[in-house]
């Protein structure tokens, strides 16, 4: 680590922050992407000093639990850090859910009060929130956030309070995105986040894009990842974060800012490959000209330098150093993509109960397919069952409210059972298999992962946003399809049939175009994991829906009890 460097020294995020914020006072910390916002360093102290200040005017207490329910505006960063300066544990909440989850992450929690904004007031208020905080234009029965800066309560010590605040309070609660039933509240410490901190910084590649770099806040700050990426990894490097309102339109904010380190979900990578795929006339022909060369291994230069150096800068990842992908599973080809393209993406693999320590792969030895080697002081290995277990001082402290589950999660020696079926190479490489819950047994008791069922049927069909592979207990695998908006939309046109989306759905036309890309997967599939039938759904399921988690894994229950009648129609 350089000197200087207010990492090693710090005991609490709440002093990692004051250190940062003291060395870069000058240096913007937050912008909003549309440029209406923008303060330093200096300027972000100064405020959550004030927002401090007030909240505690308002009875927040160290050991209180605060709910935030904000889009990815500048207030978050402000509100987050002023409550944990408190010693008291900020979470957040995704907006998708619904008032009768959000109840119960309430109730689960126990905050004293709710900062939200005004379009989700009447949601929370319906969710159970008696005292709630305004952020934006203020409504009727709250408090703004203005007033809560403008409040100076009797006898508080802003600087005795955040530096009494201990490595083993409670930093946040993280809620895991129920595929497999209700959220479970993830308790991390002050120090389980400084030590995946460090380990992050560790690694030089994800270092020189942290300090003093330029980070997105895009996806939803209830998930750890982006807790970990956009706020904290600041807080470490004294970087500078650009907050993203609306996440469609980061590809327009991706060349404006230039990140220098970037995560971005499968989902974000598989929708730009497919968008430079289909890039048309000559400038298409280049860029596929120029992928062939790199993909063959042939005149790498060239292609660099007349195609592919620019098509990076247009896409804003020039000169990231640390491009990740995680939340979720993401097919080999994809990673090859993108290293053809000269973008060294590499794939990470944590849990929110880890804070965000895991494995990852480093540039220039990404392995497609496998999720890299581990950070420094985090162990993995496998169990007899193939369960990956993880361990090391980044873990949580347990569920909030659940001493069973918090028991199940942990074996007698302290190894977190992660869920997840993997194989660890001889030189330490992970690759994960499938979740053990998510396995597909068929009829003939044959073992089949559905993840890698639906990569190939994702990299076959363009058409295709979101598959789900059915088959356990069952003599043979089926799908569930959704099509992409886009894709299906501009092949509409191309054909010359209706755009409507559930009219496509059925369309001949589509069904052909579908099942050769069926048929196409099918080849690179074992004979038991072949797709026999499939269903085109009129629908489309989108992050936060009743069928995908915020970040976009597939809800397999929920998919399985809402499509029963199709999925036994394709056994008839």
């Amino acid at each position: 680590m350089p000197a200087g460097d207010p990492l090693p020294a710090a005991k609490t995020v709440a002093e990692l922050f004051q250190l940062t914020a003291r060395a870069h006072r000058d240096r913007v910390a937050v912008r909003s992407s549309d440029g209406r916002v923008e303060f330093t360093w200096g300027q972000y102290a100064e405020r959550v000093e004030r927002i401090a200040t007030g909240l505690a005017a308002l009875g927040v207490r160290r050991g209180d639990t605060v709910a935030l329910m904000l889009t990815n505006r500048p207030e978050f960063h402000l509100v987050d850090t002023a409550v944990l300066h408190l010693g008291a544990t900020p979470f957040s909440v995704y907006a998708t859910s619904p008032p009768s989850q959000i109840a119960f992450l309430f109730a689960n929690a126990g905050n004293r009060l709710v900062v939200t904004e005004k379009q989700w007031v009447d949601t929370v208020r319906a969710a159970g929130a008696t005292q709630v905080v305004c952020a934006g234009r203020p409504v009727e029965g709250t408090v703004s956030l203005a007033d809560v800066e403008a409040m100076r309560p009797e006898r508080f010590d802003f600087a005795a309070t955040w530096r009494s605040v201990q490595p083993g309070d409670l930093l946040t609660i993280i809620y895991t995105s129920g595929t497999t039933g209700q959220p479970k509240g993830v308790e991390l410490e002050h120090r389980a986040m400084l030590a995946s901190l460090r380990g992050g910084l560790d690694l030089d590649f994800v270092a020189a894009g942290a300090r003093g770099g330029r980070l997105v806040s895009y996806l939803p700050d209830a998930h750890v990842a982006n807790r970990y990426f956009s706020h904290y990894l600041a807080m470490a490097g004294g970087a500078s974060i650009t907050t993203v309102a609306d996440p469609k339109t980061i590809a327009a904010v991706l060349p404006a800012v230039r990140p220098t380190v970037f995560l971005g979900v499968p989902a974000f990578w598989q929708k730009m490959q497919k968008a430079i795929s289909a890039t048309g006339g000559v400038r298409g022909r280049v860029v596929r000209w120029a992928l062939a060369q790199r993909q063959a291994g042939l005149r790498h230069a060239v292609a660099d330098r007349l195609v592919l150096r620019t098509l990076r800068a247009r896409l804003g990842l020039a000169d990231a150093t640390a491009v990740i992908t995680g939340a979720a599973p993401i097919a080999p080809g994809v990673v090859r993509f993108f290293l053809a393209l000269g973008i060294r993406l590499c794939e990470g693999w944590a849990m929110s109960e880890s804070a965000a320590g895991g494995t990852i792969g480093r540039p220039g030895s990404v392995r497609p397919g496998t999720v890299g080697t581990p950070m420094r002081t985090i162990e993995v290995k496998a169990a007899g069952d193939g369960e990956l277990l993880l361990r090391g001082p980044t873990l949580m402290r347990g569920y909030r409210g659940d001493p069973v589950r918090t028991a199940e999660a942990f074996d007698a020696e302290g190894w977190l059972r992660t869920g997840d079926v993997g194989v660890i190479g001889a030189d330490g490489y992970v690759t994960i298999v499938d979740r053990k819950k998510d396995l597909i047994i068929n009829a003939s008791g044959k073992n089949m992962a559905p993840a890698g069922i639906e990569h190939a049927v994702l990299a076959s069909c363009p058409l295709v946003a979101s598959a789900a592979a059915i088959g356990d207990g069952r003599p043979y695998v089926v799908m569930l399809l959704t099509l992409d908006p886009d894709a299906a939309r501009d092949f509409a046109v191309a054909q010359g049939i209706s755009p409507d989306l559930a009219a496509l759905a059925a369309d001949p036309i589509v069904q052909e175009e579908v099942g050769r890309g069926i048929t196409r997967a099918n080849g690179l599939l074992s004979r038991v994991e072949q797709v026999k039938y499939f269903r085109v759904l009129p629908d489309s399921w989108v992050p936060g829906s009743e069928e995908l988690t915020p970040t976009g894994k597939l809800r397999r229950r929920a998919i399985a009890a809402k499509y029963a009648d199709e999925i036994e129609a394709l056994y008839r």
